[in-house]
C-alpha cells in the first residue's frame, strides 16, 4: 500500500505544489508596491519667483499669476492669455515725526547752500565787472571843452 504508484504520484504533486507555494511566498516581498502618481494641474496660489521676464514667458499659467524678482523690485503679472504686465515696486517706509523733521531740515540746508552758491557767483560777476576796463568809455578825466 505504501508503494502504490497512485499515492506516490499524488505525494509528488503535493510536494511540487508546496515548493511552488514556497517560491511564490519568497517572491512576494521582493515585488515593488504599486506607484501612484498624482498630477496637480490647479494653481498653487502662492508667490512665484523669476529672475527675468524670459522665465515668466516660458511658464504656463491657469489663472492670473504674479511673479516676483528675487529682490522684490519688479513684479510681472501674467494672465491666462499669456499677456504680461510689468510693475516696479519700492518699499514705503513709514516716517515718524523725527524723520519728517530731519527731512525738512535737510531740505532747508540744501536751499541755503543754493543761496550761498548763487550769492558767491553774483559776487564773482560784480568783481569781474569792476576789474574789467571798458574799451568804449574813457578813463581820462579831462574834458574836451578846454
Amino acid at each position: 500500500m505504501y508503494n502504490n504508484p497512485y499515492l506516490q504520484n499524488t505525494r509528488d504533486r503535493i510536494d511540487m505544489q508546496i515548493e511552488q507555494l514556497k517560491q511564490m511566498k519568497e517572491q512576494l516581498p521582493t515585488q515593488q508596491p504599486a506607484i501612484n502618481q498624482t498630477f496637480q494641474l490647479a494653481p498653487s496660489g502662492g508667490m512665484k519667483y523669476a529672475n527675468s521676464i524670459d522665465e515668466v514667458q516660458k511658464e504656463l499659467v491657469y489663472t492670473d499669476t504674479p511673479y516676483f524678482s528675487n529682490d522684490l523690485s519688479v513684479v510681472w503679472l501674467k494672465n491666462t492669455k499669456g499677456d504680461i504686465k510689468t510693475f516696479e515696486m519700492s518699499e514705503i517706509v513709514q516716517k515718524d515725526e523725527k524723520d519728517l523733521k530731519i527731512e525738512l531740515l535737510l531740505a532747508q540746508i540744501e536751499e541755503l547752500k543754493k543761496g550761498i552758491e548763487h550769492e558767491s557767483s553774483n559776487a564773482d560777476v560784480v568783481k569781474s565787472t569792476k576789474n574789467a576796463k571798458s574799451t568804449k568809455v574813457s578813463n581820462d578825466k579831462s574834458s574836451d571843452s578846454e
